[in-house]
């Protein structure tokens, strides 16, 4: 029984040796600076080029969602403003039907081309007309080519019959 008990130590002793030599030796021939395992060609003319490819393509995907998501802004933007949700850079035509109420913010100006419009608010001075360089009362009718400035808030004007005004700022026609 003991002989058989050693035969098997040292089998087991020269298969750990075994292990080990193949171990140390994969080690080993893993490469050096001589001989490298990954060579310096494969780095410049595979691996990366590869990768700079994928960050390109990456990069170009979320410019096109960056710039499609900036033109969607813009393109919003013009619609508020030419709705007059927004202040305006230039003048705007507005039509007004008979009995229509423009109601002006702060800032806003108006140019009377057809039609007639009635100043409509609770105190004076209800606009300012920066033709004239006068103010102008409640009830009081808007000249032709006229422009006029609300400097406060809660202004309106009220078509009779068919209007045209140039407006510039924030309004609303309700």
């Amino acid at each position: 029984m003991r002989k058989m008990s050693k035969q098997w130590t040292v089998r087991l002793g020269a298969l750990t040796l075994a292990a080990a030599l193949c171990g140390t030796g994969a080690v080993l021939a893993a490469g050096d600076e001589n001989d490298p395992l990954v060579t310096l060609s494969y780095l410049e003319q595979t691996a990366i080029p590869q990768v700079v490819e994928r960050v390109e393509r990456s990069t170009a995907d979320k410019q096109r969602a960056l710039e499609k998501a900036l033109e969607e802004q813009i393109e919003q933007y013009r619609q508020q403003t030419v709705q007059g949700g927004g202040a305006q850079a230039g003048y705007v035509l507005v039509d007004l039907a008979d009995g229509q109420v423009l109601h002006m913010e702060v800032g806003c100006e108006a140019l009377l081309r057809v039609g007639g419009l009635q100043v409509s608010a609770a105190d004076s001075p209800a606009l300012i007309d920066l033709s004239s360089g006068g103010a102008v009362e409640p009830g009081a009718w808007l000249e032709k080519n006229h422009l006029y400035l609300s400097t406060i808030q809660g202004r309106s004007l009220v078509a009779s019959g068919a209007v045209k005004v140039l407006v510039r700022g924030s309004y609303t026609v309700g």
